[in-house]
């Protein structure tokens, strides 16, 4: 007989197969005995009718505990009620490894609980189909660049330096050097775009910002690409293909995991480029015919300000020609106006908050030094990026996205904290 996944039970309908599997949950009667079974690819039903097997197969299949491993022997069948369209007619079991006292239980548990956890959380049906989606979304990003003639380039983790010039860093000692560590690649990523035209990063990124909110993370992960001889606008449409790229894959190869969480998938089948596009100086003007009195030109925009915003439409937005002052020294300037820059950030729609920021970027060796200076930057530390617009200097553009929010939006989680296998928050460096 084959040893098979659940993900490949499909390509063995009435035939039997042996699947190494776990107890998600079971019920029993008299004469019958349903598990939950899953072994990391999916989740099926195993049936254990007693007249059809061992007393000593249904004994076990009647006491067997949460989380026990076991090899599972039995007929593949339809099952058109089950979502998954199959279930496991058991022969025989195996048992591997008896769980005992399994901490989580299909009782309601508080979020600390379920933190403390996050080990065992990840097995069950809602963090394994969170964790599915994401996959999906890092498959999705490595097809859509590489069909687009991208490069993939890993830039270090470990930093002379502060990209956007923010105190928000993870200080290290490197031998006798200060180091810190990334909160972006994004320079490195120029670097790379003047050698390789048009590349992208895939990596963790760091901040250390106080914050608590349903969408910041400390440790998370970004993709960041950068493309040489590329303006604004050819950034824009790149970053809008982008995204209608992922959520189609998304909608396309977890169908059922979006339903096991839920998800609404009619908001997600309008998600295709293009994109609406608002200045800054149009979503200022919205938000007080909101009732944001409040905010005035020079403010950033924070939570509130963004959902009410992405209410407007149907799709995500971006928001484009933010204040010079509010946005780090390496973007380029507009030049017909210059207090604001040629930068977008992207809102998700249903309050998912932005998901990519992105500029041009200057490329005037003189207006880069004169940046760097009003922004009190050490000139040294940034030598090596002052010389790309030394040595062959051209426009060019890059953005990026981040990917737990990404995964929050399509998976329709409320916090960022579902949509990384181990998170670091504020208050949580375990497990």
């Amino acid at each position: 007989m084959a040893k098979v996944t659940i993900a490949e039970v499909p390509k063995h309908l009435d035939e039997e197969v042996t699947i190494g599997a776990w107890i998600a949950n079971k019920r029993s009667s008299g004469k019958i005995a349903f598990l939950q079974l899953r072994d990391g690819t999916g989740f099926i039903q195993g049936v254990v009718v007693k007249a059809d097997v061992s007393e000593e197969v249904f004994q076990t299949a009647k006491t067997i505990t949460q989380e026990s491993s076991l090899y599972a022997t039995g007929i593949v069948q339809k099952d058109e009620r089950s979502p998954f369209g199959y279930e496991l007619q058991i022969k025989k079991l195996e048992v591997l490894h008896h769980s005992v006292d399994y901490p989580i239980t299909p009782k309601e548990h508080g979020t600390e609980f379920l933190m403390d956890h996050r080990h065992l959380w990840l097995r069950s049906k809602r963090q394994h189909a969170v964790m599915k989606v994401r996959n999906e979304i890092i498959r999705a990003t490595y097809e859509f660049f590489n069909q687009n003639g991208f490069v993939k380039v890993d830039p270090p983790i470990l930093t002379g330096s502060a990209p956007e010039g923010t105190t928000e860093l993870f200080a290290t000692k490197y031998f006798d050097e200060d180091a810190y560590l990334s909160q972006s690649g994004q320079l490195y990523m120029e670097a790379a775009a003047m050698a390789l035209g048009k590349v992208f990063s895939f990596g963790p990124t760091f901040r250390a910002e106080k914050s608590k909110t349903r969408r910041h993370l400390i440790e998370f992960w970004m993709i960041e690409p950068e493309m040489a001889f590329v303006e604004f606008d050819e950034s824009l449409q790149v970053q809008e293909e982008y995204v209608s790229f992922l959520v189609q894959s998304v909608l396309k190869n977890c169908p059922l995991e979006l339903k096991t969480l839920g998800r609404d998938v009619s908001k997600l089948e309008t998600i295709t480029a293009p994109f609406p596009r608002i200045t800054y100086d149009d979503a200022l003007k919205l938000l007080h015919e909101k009732g944001f009195d409040d905010i005035e030109w020079g403010d950033d925009f924070g939570a509130p300000h963004e959902t009410a915003i992405a209410e407007s439409y149907d799709k995500p937005v971006f928001i484009t020609h933010y204040p010079t002052t509010l946005k780090p020294f390496y973007m380029q300037p507009d030049k017909n106006r210059q207090e604001v820059v040629l930068c977008a950030d992207l809102i998700a729609p249903e309050g998912y908050g932005e998901i990519i920021g992105g500029s041009e970027r200057i490329h005037d060796y003189d207006l880069l030094k004169q940046r760097l200076e009003e922004h009190g930057l050490e000139m040294a530390a940034y030598k090596w990026y002052l010389e790309l617009s030394q040595y062959g200097a051209v426009p060019h553009s890059g953005f990026g996205l981040g990917l737990e929010r990404t995964v929050a939006w399509l998976s329709g989680v409320e916090h960022v904290r579902e949509t990384i296998p181990f998170p670091r928050l504020l208050n949580r460096l375990y497990p």
